[in-house]
């Protein structure tokens, strides 16, 4: 779990920027829990024809933090060892542990935060296809990716080990 674990709910009267952000944090803080408690064998299991597996998801989703944040708006994002493109961002290789990946995702998502902060809603990227997209696009884009992938991992860890729930309780996240 990182340290970032908030459980926090949108601000009922927030901004546009804080709200979405916060929106997203919940879907990320989700995320980082459904690993919790598992082993490796248990978090690369794939429960789906296609090979769907809860590790993968979390490398998929910090490559798309980066990619939507920090190459759309031309900001730093570290260099990947995969080929997003050939699909190997869903996939988590033998040598990627919940730890590493997890560590990708914190860094990926602090990359991604540096740019929410310092770029406008209004102000334009492009994005790897060449559209041009806001900040605002993207913002709601990562909420949708975001909770769509944990909706799968609900699933998929439901499946691992009957294990069921949004976000931790509070008395696990520290509030």
């Amino acid at each position: 779990m990182t340290s970032r674990a908030t459980t926090r709910h949108v601000p009922y009267e927030g901004g546009e920027k804080e709200s979405l952000h916060a929106a997203l944090d919940r879907h990320r803080d989700g995320v980082v829990w459904k690993l919790q408690g598992l082993d490796e064998e248990r978090a690369r299991q794939p429960l789906t024809p296609s090979g769907t597996n809860l590790l993968g998801l979390v490398k998929h989703l910090a490559t798309v933090e980066y990619g939507w944040f920090c190459d759309t708006f031309g900001r730093a994002s570290e260099p990947l060892w995969f080929d997003p493109y050939r699909g190997e961002d869903i996939v988590a290789a033998a040598d990627e542990t919940i730890d590493g990946l997890l560590a990708f995702y914190a860094r990926a998502r602090a990359a991604a935060d540096l740019a929410v902060a310092a770029i406008p809603l209004e102000d334009t990227g492009t994005a790897w296809d060449g559209r041009t997209v806001s900040m605002r696009w993207v913002l709601v884009h990562m909420v949708e990716e975001t909770a769509r992938h944990l909706g799968h991992m609900d699933i998929l860890r439901e499946l691992t080990d009957g294990a069921t729930g949004f976000l931790p309780p509070l008395s696990d996240a520290g509030n």
